[in-house]
């Protein structure tokens, strides 16, 4: 079976300033996933700054994916209406706003605002980078999403050890306050470069309504299997590399903060290396179900092996967690699945559509983990935050694998075709 894109073309000068542009919309990707990350580093802080419990902090983390989530098909109708520049500009400013909103909150009305704003700001990030390969680099459009994913994950990777020391080191909310700063850095960077549609490209005029494209897409069952494959593999990775997996650590092992978040980073090591290198596989060979399969797989046993063996050696556990962010970045080959033989007047809604689900599963899992972990908690507190047990985490864990696992049955279910 031959790719379904033709072969990439060599790079013109006209091509320069767009692929600057979509590198810094990469960039807004790795900056709203150390955003997206960051409350993992900042679990007892939050409990003790805000009074809650496993519940409410998981709540708090996911509001970001309920803001990013909800919006990510009329992010797609904003992009065709009025061009990735302003809006991606004005998305990264909402951004970098909500951050500073977020650092200054004393109560947690104010969080929860600070961290709506950070999603919907957040929510153009990817969308836009797609955007900007799709329409300026067609033929490379699964290696820049992969390019993309990667960039973003490296932030998962900042948002861990790097940020849990300015943590440890400045405090949450001063660490926070410098984070904003630099979207407003990255606003500019993005209103400077990014370039809306080459000469030539046709007219929203000449595409059918929204709504057909809407009900196009999802009247296709490979929408919605792509989309559940996706959400399980993210769910599982961002519920416990976004926000459980330090706090789980640190009572299992016994490690300090930046440790366990160091080791927990590896996860986002795989994912880095797995996205661009699945992408140019998948484009190389013509091919993306057997990847999809064999990296769900993957992911399920590796996730099993880090909850099962959760005290093996380090080297162990680094394996596992490498193993398990390279089969999750396999989400990559999801929206090249669901894009096959869609015209282009329904790609927005059906990259919209995987998106939701991607970003959105981790927006269930996580409340609803901190929810189990609050009915299995024995009461002890430190410092005003709670602290679980092993034996609630023994209850709770094994969700995880579970999660990968309906990815995986799901992948056995994909129909891929030319397009």
């Amino acid at each position: 079976m031959t790719s379904d894109t033709p072969p990439p073309a060599r790079l013109r000068r006209s091509e320069i300033l767009p692929l600057l542009g979509w590198l810094f919309c990469s960039l807004f990707f790795f900056y709203a996933f150390v955003l997206r990350v960051a409350p993992a580093v900042m679990v007892e802080e939050l409990m003790r700054d805000f009074q809650v419990g496993g519940a409410v902090l998981g709540s708090l983390s996911a509001i970001y994916f309920y803001a990013y989530a909800g919006i990510q098909i009329p992010v797609g109708v904003m992009l065709d209406r009025y061009g990735v520049r302003l809006t991606a500009s004005i998305a990264a400013v909402v951004c970098a706003g909500g951050t500073l909103l977020f650092a200054m909150a004393t109560d947690l009305n104010g969080a929860y605002i600070g961290r709506a704003m950070i999603g919907a700001g957040a929510a153009f990030s990817f969308v836009g980078a797609m955007f900007v390969a799709g329409h300026w680099f067609p033929a490379r459009f699964s290696v820049l999403t992969g390019i993309s994913q990667a960039l973003g994950v490296a932030g998962g990777i900042a948002g861990q050890a790097p940020l849990g020391l300015a943590v440890e080191a400045y405090g949450w909310r001063t660490s926070t306050i410098f984070i904003a700063a630099a979207g407003l850095v990255l606003a500019a960077g993005l209103a400077l470069t990014l370039r809306d549609k080459p000469r030539g490209a046709s007219d929203d005029d000449d595409r059918p309504s929204l709504l057909k494209g809407l009900v196009f897409t999802m009247g296709r069952s490979r929408t919605w299997i792509a989309a559940g494959v996706g959400g399980s593999m993210t769910a599982a990775m961002l519920s416990f590399a976004g926000l459980w997996g330090v706090p789980f650590l640190i009572t299992i092992r016994g490690l300090e903060k930046p440790e366990a978040a160091g080791i927990l980073s590896i996860m986002f090591v795989g994912w880095a290396i797995g996205a661009p290198a699945l992408g140019w596989l998948s484009d190389r060979f013509g091919r993306r179900k057997p990847l999809i399969v064999a990296c769900s797989s993957l992911a399920a046993i590796s996730m099993l092996g880090i909850v099962v063996l959760p005290t093996a050696p380090l080297w162990w556990l680094a394996v596992m967690l490498f193993l398990q962010g390279f089969g999750s970045s396999s989400i990559v080959l999801c929206f090249a699945v669901a894009r096959q033989g869609c015209p282009a007047w329904a790609a927005g809604a059906t990259i919209g559509i995987v998106n939701t689900f991607v970003v959105g599963s981790g927006a269930v899992l996580q409340p609803v983990m901190g929810w189990l972990l609050d009915l299995n908690w024995d009461g002890v507190m430190v410092d005003g935050a709670r602290i679980y047990s092993e034996s609630a985490y023994a209850v709770v864990m094994p969700i995880l694998p579970a999660t990968c696992a309906l990815g995986l049955a799901l992948s056995l279910a994909l129909r891929e075709e030319q397009a």
